[in-house]
């Protein structure tokens, strides 16, 4: 499920880059270097050699971002002289100072944030202009212009180095908690980001993601070219999650399942080449034959019109958004770099070999014929999604369903029931107690999400769509999912030593969290999965749930390479551009195991539209579920969630060290399903 996260919220975070050393600024530093060479002396002599790394570092930061407006050449000396620390104990206590500024700034900016998003998250009635004007205001949007106007900002990036990926891996392992601190500060102010830029983002980004929600397929509205209905009235499903969730049920239901699934395929296909009739979204007064593409009301035919390239234009518009930020970050100077070894802090050409290596595995191409036998026919694209291997699969889906009804019955009964939750997965009621004042449960428009909170007396949200009847089992275990992540966002804020370590390394750890709650669903429901090959078959589902969101991910990368080497692109030529990009990874990587060539299926994901760059999160995501599980396997799964999360935002790679003492690696997924599937048919 989508999950928003504070980069995009926080315009201050917008900046969090761990970026190379520059002597100039993006549009140039009025400071020339050998004003910042005899201030770098001046310094050293005062305080030493030991002070030397950080005084130079410092400086230098400073002479980076610094402009004409922030003063002359006697004033930049001036403030280096007198705002350098170099004692030790005067450090630690600016690392507190300046940590609990920044609590109150971003967590109560966070916190105006959702508040302003309430009318578009959560079904408070149609959607006003007004509404989308306070949702796509950034209240924070000026807020690191005037931390550098008064000079915190400065203060900041002189006294907390900034240090580089390379030099993080390197050195990191040796740092204390304090020195990981520092140096997490230090990532703070990299670049200047004008505020008019920052709030351009996020109007774009907001309509961007209002487009999404609003985005509701009515299947009960659906018929066959032979006016057959597969689905029942008022069945109103959100593109992508919905979707591909009704596809996912639908293996329980046999040969009527294949045609529903078939159907739902042709609907993926029409969104995907924005030949959908633009009335039928979310619109019920229609009757749509996804086949021929004939729309009707009253049953007579009426001439319609496809959507004119609105998925596209969104994308488009945040490209451009992006862009215009580009040169205000010169040493990562476009959003794949600044996502990838900034945000993730793992290369973009790593992650793609390491999903490459994975999708071309033969441990993939025998899966595929295991689900192909279990199936009893010939995969079919939209088998990227097979969901047989769950157990639950075997657990009739009204068992589920009458399960969550009996206790999920609104966002008030979830929220009651978070206690209960916890203690069935070995928290303490103590524990679990806390959590619920932590976390609050709230009906969602969308398909949901979770929203942390950024300072301690603030809470998480999870808000999660909830039908007028209610929770079924589907909203539940995506539910288990959104709620993962705001267990994640509690213990990394409230458990972890230094605030400037608060958070997870990236996005991916904590979809890895969501992704175990995820699978803990029956648990909670207090229904035994007696399965014995239980073990194999979620090796085998990660490695199927991998395989797919994996090419996914490969075409999102490739797209917007594709948008800076062609950053005056149309709509109608960015629609053909994914097309062929999401055929292409197809052909290379999927087509061999399907059967079938130029599949477009791989560009159906909305998080294309409205989180560029973020579906990587999800694959790298199971990965470290999976090592998380292997290593807890027998263990408290509470104590184990709560020691390895603590470790707060390091890099990937030590964290993943000190959470199972060994790094990232796509090896014990392919080696379990090698040993799955010996035994599972």
């Amino acid at each position: 499920m989508k999950h928003l996260t504070i980069l995009l919220t926080i315009p201050l975070i917008l900046t969090m880059t761990n970026c190379k050393q520059a002597k100039q600024g993006p549009i140039g530093s009025p400071i020339p270097q050998t004003i910042v060479d005899k201030t770098i002396d001046a310094l050293t002599d005062q305080h030493g050699e030991n002070a030397k790394f950080r005084i130079e570092r410092g400086v230098n930061q400073v002479a980076t971002l610094w402009r004409e407006s922030d003063g002359d050449i006697d004033e930049f000396t001036s403030f280096c002289n007198d705002n350098f620390i170099a004692n030790d104990n005067d450090l630690e206590i600016l690392l507190i100072k300046l940590s609990t500024g920044y609590e109150v700034l971003f967590g109560n900016f966070m916190r105006i944030s959702k508040d302003l998003m309430r009318p578009l998250h959560l079904d408070m009635g149609p959607v006003t202009p007004i509404d989308m004007m306070f949702g796509g205001y950034s209240p924070s949007a000026h807020l690191t212009e005037d931390l550098f106007a008064n000079s915190i900002a400065f203060v900041t990036t002189l006294n907390f180095p900034t240090y580089s990926l390379k030099e993080k891996t390197e050195l990191g392992p040796k740092w204390t908690r304090k020195e990981w601190a520092y140096a997490r500060m230090g990532d703070i102010f990299t670049s200047r980001v004008p505020a008019e830029l920052v709030q351009n983002y996020s109007q774009i980004s907001t309509n961007a993601d209002a487009y999404i929600d609003s985005y509701n397929i009515c299947m009960g509205e659906l018929r066959s070219d032979n006016d057959k209905q597969l689905f029942p009235e008022g069945m109103k499903l959100i593109t992508h999650w919905g979707l591909r969730d009704e596809l996912k049920s639908q293996y329980a239901n046999g040969l009527e399942g294949l045609e529903a699934q078939q159907m739902v395929y042709q609907v993926m296909k029409r969104i995907i080449d924005q030949t959908i009739p633009e009335m039928v979204i979310n619109n019920p007064k229609y009757t749509w034959k996804p086949y021929s593409n004939e729309v009707s009301q009253n049953d007579k035919t009426i001439s319609s019109n496809p959507e004119p390239n609105t998925r596209y234009q969104h994308l488009l518009n945040l490209f451009g958004a992006t862009q215009k930020m580009d040169e205000f970050n010169p040493t990562m100077p476009n959003l794949i770099q600044r996502t990838f070894e900034g945000a993730y802090e793992l290369p973009v050409e790593e992650v793609e070999q390491l999903f490459i290596d994975f999708v071309s595995s033969q441990q993939v191409r025998d899966a595929g014929k295991l689900i192909s036998q279990r199936l009893g026919r010939p995969l079919e694209p939209f088998d990227i999604w097979y969901d047989g291997f769950k157990s639950r699969s075997s657990i009739p889906a009204q068992t589920l369903d009458n399960a969550v009804a009996k206790r999920f019955t609104s966002a008030n009964a979830y929220q009651n029931e978070i206690p209960n939750i916890l203690t069935s997965l070995g928290w303490s009621k103590e524990k679990a107690n806390f959590f619920q004042s932590k976390i609050n449960i709230e009906g969602s428009r969308g398909a949901g999400h979770a929203w942390g909170a950024e300072m301690r007396n603030d809470v998480a949200l999870l808000r999660t769509r909830i039908g007028e009847g209610g929770m079924d089992y589907k909203g539940f275990n995506i539910a288990m999912h959104e709620f993962g992540h705001t267990i994640e966002q509690t213990i990394t804020l409230h458990n972890v030593d230094y605030y400037m370590l608060h958070g997870v390394p990236n996005t991916a750890f904590t979809e890895a969290l969501a992704f175990m709650f995820q699978k803990r669903d029956l648990d909670v429901l207090g229904i035994k999965d007696n399965n014995t090959m239980k073990t194999h078959l979620l090796a085998l589902d990660n490695l199927w749930q991998c395989y797919e969101i994996m090419g996914v991910s490969l075409v999102d990368i490739n797209l917007w390479r594709w948008l800076y080497n062609n950053p005056n692109a149309t709509p109608e030529q960015l629609k053909e551009a994914t097309i062929s990009i999401s055929q292409d990874v197809w052909n290379k990587y999927y087509a061999d195991v399907f059967g079938s060539t130029d599949e477009p299926i791989l560009a159906i994901y909305s998080h294309m539209i409205s989180n560029p760059l973020y579906l990587s999160a999800y694959p790298i995501g199971l990965l470290i579920d999976f090592q998380l599980e292997q290593h807890i396997a027998g263990k408290n799964f509470a104590s184990e969630v709560q020691r390895i999360f603590e470790q707060g935002k390091i890099i990937p790679q030590l964290w993943m060290k000190g959470a199972v003492g060994s790094v990232l690696s796509i090896e014990p997924t392919l080696n379990a399903t090698d040993e799955a599937l010996k035994v599972v048919q």
